[in-house]
């Protein structure tokens, strides 16, 4: 007998992973997704014979994602096929390539051959930072739905190591002094969206996750994992409604009581989980003035992340450069500041190349490839008029961009297929609000307490997941934020979340 019902609004890494853990702890549990796909920014995109990931394609901290499969007594790897990644990436500045390895002893040896001198700074750094994340990973898996869950233990002992007031680019300036090496332990700010420069220093734990536990991909593309999850709900007996948008959150007397359907019926539930982009989900999900702490004048104020210019690119040509690829701008320093403080497109770009096809055979023909493209931009805040000739022009300056500094030289003579993804698609196809593809910013003033909460504060029996709650974006966070949300809906019936 199911313990009680839960309907959850969105497809995506988040939804599912509740959804997986919920049903298999007896409750129903109903997903409606308005795509005829699951997974949301983790869904798969074909195009003909070509498949690609439309969102994240570095895979780290399998533990996390391991755990979760445990927590319904499965294996990942009864559902999905990982292969470790070495080197787990390139970095390619104007004078030099970085082959960056999980191995610390080719790390060692990169880094003797490029940066003399700072071996010893490099073991330094992952034995500190080791000791960061011993402290900041209990707290990341934790709800704060009272303001002295920040009294908890794991939190006071973490404050010494949050490094406040510091920036990520700061705290490398206490382990390297080339700018190029501070660069190759930064970088990773973008994947949370943010500037080197502005982001919390306490994030320097991502470059030592890589560090200390690699990088994966998964056979057929992340997106798999989203499939895997959506399996899993199916084989606990909740169903998935695929094709079926929300329209809004039914509430009354300040507590969710089920959904609304675009095609106008509704469906009650003891529980709802909203999994759609928070802001998207504030500003059209719910009842005009329901909210005060999120109302739509105050979503305005906070902070997002930036957005991203997409190219997917179908070839009849093998190419041989690694799976993963950042070619950084000339003027990198610059280039962040014209993506989050100017707000404006310029020639001088960082770009970010994906060649899977070279470690899977199954997202191409033999013989072809499927890059995956992604160059950080300005939000829609910048206001760029993202119509036919933007994109064609913003298009080529990328692709010219990726012949001068790479070996692709010949890409545009081999495109089979082709799809571009502007921050405007993303705000008007996939509803991410002002298409900041990473959310909310992950500013301390926006994390932990400060972040919107898993139990949402605005109405009673409503519960947040993915990106834009507690812990913040990135996969491994997202199924964490499944996790604490299931554990909350299981406490609330009294039941136990162990089974």
């Amino acid at each position: 007998m199911a313990k009680g019902k839960v309907v959850i609004v969105g497809a995506g890494p988040g939804g599912l992973s509740s959804g997986m853990l919920l049903a298999s702890r007896g409750f129903q549990v109903d997903i409606f997704e308005k795509e005829p796909v699951l997974g949301g920014r983790n869904a798969p995109l074909q195009m003909g014979d070509y498949k690609f990931d439309t969102g994240p394609t570095f895979f780290m901290m399998k533990f996390i994602l391991d755990q979760v499969f445990l927590d319904t007594k499965r294996k990942a790897e009864d559902y999905l096929e990982f292969t470790s990644l070495d080197p787990m990436y390139r970095l390619q500045f104007e004078d030099r390539e970085i082959n960056v390895s999980s191995n610390p002893e080719k790390m060692q040896e990169e880094i003797d051959k490029l940066f003399p001198g700072n071996r010893e700074t490099v073991t330094k750094f992952l034995s500190r930072e080791k000791k960061r994340l011993q402290k900041l990973l209990p707290c990341l898996q934790r709800d704060y739905s009272k303001w002295n869950d920040l009294l908890s233990p794991e939190v006071l002992q973490l404050l010494p190591r949050l490094s406040l007031g510091r920036s990520l680019f700061d705290v490398l300036g206490d382990y390297f002094n080339d700018e190029k090496l501070k660069l190759a332990f930064t970088f990773q700010a973008k994947y949370l969206g943010m500037s080197p420069w502005e982001c919390p220093g306490a994030f320097a734990i991502i470059p030592f996750i890589e560090h200390n536990y690699g990088i994966y991909h998964i056979k057929g593309g992340l997106n798999q994992i989203s499939q895997a999850m959506g399996k899993i709900v199916e084989e606990e007996g909740g169903k998935i409604h695929l094709s079926t948008p929300v329209k809004k959150i039914i509430s009354s007397n300040g507590k969710a009581q089920g959904i609304e359907l675009e095609d106008g019926s509704r469906v009650e539930a003891d529980k709802v989980i909203i999994n759609a982009d928070f802001a998207y989900a504030m500003n059209e999900l719910m009842d005009p003035g329901t909210l005060r702490k999120y109302s739509p004048e105050k979503i305005a104020r906070k902070k997002f992340s930036c957005s991203t210019f997409m190219l997917y690119l179908g070839l009849d040509k093998e190419y041989e450069i690694n799976h993963h690829n950042i070619i950084f701008a000339r003027d990198y320093k610059t280039n962040v500041e014209n993506i989050f403080k100017n707000l404006r497109l310029t020639e001088d770009m960082s770009v970010y190349i994906q060649n899977p096809t070279i470690n899977d055979s199954t997202l191409a023909p033999k013989g072809h490839s499927a890059l995956y493209i992604l160059v950080p931009i300005a939000n829609q805040k910048a206001g760029v008029n993202w119509d036919e000739n933007q994109v064609k022009e913003y298009r080529a300056q990328v692709l010219a961009t990726i012949k001068n500094k790479t070996q692709l030289k010949d890409l545009e003579e081999h495109i089979v297929v082709e799809k571009a993804i502007t921050p405007l698609n993303w705000e008007k196809e996939y509803n991410v609000y002002r298409g900041a593809t990473f959310n909310l910013g992950h500013n301390l003033s926006q994390m932990l307490y400060f972040r919107p909460r898993n139990r949402f504060e605005e109405l009673e029996n409503c519960f947040l997941v993915g990106g834009g709650t507690n812990p913040g974006s990135g996969l491994p966070t997202i199924y964490e934020s499944g996790r604490i949300s299931s554990k909350l809906i299981c406490s609330d019936f009294k039941q136990p979340y162990q089974i």
